[in-house]
């Protein structure tokens, strides 16, 4: 347990992961954000390099 890290998303990652974990599309995550979808991709993408995870499910 030493070697544990604490993980800091950022406000925006969290947000991503929320609707992410609601089964919501990069797509339609964006529109509800007012964003991109690839501003989404970047954001849920640098949450899951964070959490050592390759999958979004």
């Amino acid at each position: 347990m030493a070697d544990e890290k604490e993980v800091v998303l950022s406000e925006r990652e969290r947000q991503c992961l929320r609707w992410v974990e609601e089964g919501k599309s990069s797509w339609a995550i964006g529109v509800i954000l007012k964003v991109s979808e690839n501003t989404v991709n970047f954001h849920v993408k640098n949450a899951m390099r964070k959490l050592a995870t390759s999958s979004r499910t």
